[in-house]
């Protein structure tokens, strides 16, 4: 029985057992519940398709999707020292890095690149929530910083997307002294006299909000996205009264005057190709290009047309 058991059994059980499915086939939307299939999601650039609700994404999908043919060039950011306060909680501060940068393939919480949209040159740089919350750190504002210099130098307009739950507390006042770095380098596109449009994403809080994220020349936020300083849990606690329908999300906050727009991420590259080229004096896109004509050949002639006998 050892050998039918051990040999003769399992063998027949694989090949009539049922293939196993990948599990990251199918996405459920958080709002609705709907299964999306990945390859419906990433042509919606992450939006379902039955709810509209707009889920994250990582910036290198979204740069795709925004540059010309998918194609931009990373810019280089200098490093920072990488655990100067030799933070640990539950785990080491190193080890939380390495967790992250596994899991996003990502280096950092924040990606800078540039190129062009709509023939449009521009340097961008856009946030990662899923790297530790897409927390403000000093790469984050080296990263900022970089990105700034370059369209200084290049004299491009700035672009950020931002998604961030604030500060990184694991590197406490070294994390906070990003928010003046960045408000000085926006001052530096001011003074170039260059557009710097930010493009606030669910979710926006904390230290972020209270500086680069609301300094744009144009305020843009994708639909229902959080943004905030405070969360609402932390309000409703504080004041012991009951928020709005709506309170801290992009829509409330748009009729409010706090943001210029609210835009769907599908129409958010033709919105700042529009926005960008309006804010530089240039005049509107070509939506399309026209085929070249075909050479004519030399020496030939194109035949008469048939005339009808009588």
């Amino acid at each position: 029985m050892n050998w039918i058991t051990n040999y003769v059994r399992p063998k027949i059980n694989s090949l009539f057992s049922r293939r196993e499915v990948p599990e990251n086939l199918w996405t459920k939307c958080p709002e609705c519940g709907t299964m999306l299939f990945h390859r419906e999601l990433e042509a919606n650039l992450n939006v379902c398709s039955n709810c509209d609700h707009h889920m994250a994404i990582s910036p290198r999908d979204r740069f795709t999707a925004l540059f010309d043919g998918g194609i931009f060039t990373e810019v280089k950011v200098p490093e920072p020292i990488s655990d100067p306060l030799h933070f640990r909680d539950q785990k080491k501060y190193p080890d939380r890095l390495k967790a992250a940068q596994k899991s996003t393939g990502e280096k950092e919480a924040m990606l800078v690149a540039e190129g062009e949209i709509g023939r449009t040159p521009i340097v961008a740089a856009a946030q990662d929530f899923a790297f530790i919350g897409g927390s403000l750190s000093m790469y984050v504002g080296n990263a900022f910083i970089a990105g700034a210099e370059r369209a200084v130098q290049m004299k491009k307009p700035f672009v950020v997307f931002s998604a961030a739950g604030g500060a990184r507390m694991q590197e406490g006042i070294l994390a906070l002294m990003q928010m003046p770095r960045t408000t000085v380098a926006i001052q530096m596109l001011k003074e170039a006299g260059l557009p710097y449009i930010v493009v606030l994403t669910h979710p926006t809080t904390g230290g972020v909000t209270a500086s680069y994220a609301m300094l744009g020349d144009v305020q843009i936020a994708e639909p229902n996205a959080l943004i905030c300083f405070a969360g609402p849990r932390v309000i409703e606690q504080t004041i012991r009264e009951k928020l709005p329908e709506g309170f801290q999300r992009a829509e409330y906050l748009l009729d409010h005057g706090m943001l210029d727009r609210v835009t769907h991420r599908k129409s958010m590259r033709e919105e700042l190709i529009t926005i960008l080229r309006m804010l530089t004096g240039q005049p509107p896109a070509i939506r399309a290009d026209l085929a070249a004509p075909e050479p004519a050949q030399v020496g030939t002639t194109a035949p008469a047309p048939d005339t009808p006998q009588s």
